[in-house]
């Protein structure tokens, strides 16, 4: 028996809209969490409020940016769950700075991995993301995969502009550090 309200049209609708961006809300959700099971766990949770929200979303032409927004802000809220934990440990290490001073500036990942296939660069630097710390991760996918201004990424984690500047810097030259030796190995594999 059907579920009064319910209507098996409007159901095949919602599957192709989801179908649509459903790539789009678990990347927005796994950058920020780094975590593949958790981002579809926030990816279910942002259809499941897609569904409340339809009626509104199925004719708007800003739906993507809804869902990616939702995605941003569900993920960041899961993160924050552990903010106390990785702000302690990144404490802990701004006290002993210059020891954890990055030695390599940051490069973009396009002329660093120049001679890979978009799809081989992709792979390299979601898995280099997914081993930066969270105080790094979180503002440097903030920043560069949700354009947020740095105001905004210190507001949303609680921190101060400055943490945020240094550790997207920090963030940026430990990427270029592990796709430096992600591209040497891959070099290997090639020779």
């Amino acid at each position: 028996m059907a579920k009064p309200g319910w209507n098996p049209q409007r159901s095949g609708e919602f599957a192709g809209f989801m179908r649509a961006y459903q790539d789009m809300v678990f990347s927005t959700a796994a950058r920020i969490v780094a975590n593949d099971a958790q981002a579809e766990d926030i990816a279910q949770e942002v259809f499941l409020k897609a569904f409340e929200n339809f009626s509104h979303l199925s004719a708007s032409p800003t739906a993507g940016g809804w869902l990616k927004t939702v995605a941003t802000n569900l993920s960041l809220n899961h993160a924050s769950r552990y903010r106390k934990r990785w702000r302690f440990f990144s404490e802990m290490r701004a006290a002993d700075a210059e020891d954890d001073t990055p030695d390599v500036e940051f490069a973009a990942p396009e002329t660093l991995l120049a001679d890979l296939d978009l799809e081989s660069r992709r792979g390299l630097i979601e898995q280099a993301l997914q081993k930066l710390p969270d105080h790094q991760r979180l503002p440097l996918v903030l920043y560069h995969f949700e354009e947020m201004p740095y105001e905004e990424i210190a507001a949303k984690l609680s921190v101060s502009l400055a943490k945020v500047k240094v550790d997207i810097h920090r963030a940026r030259a430990a990427l270029a550090k592990a796709l430096g030796r992600s591209e040497l190995s891959s070099a290997a594999l090639q020779s």
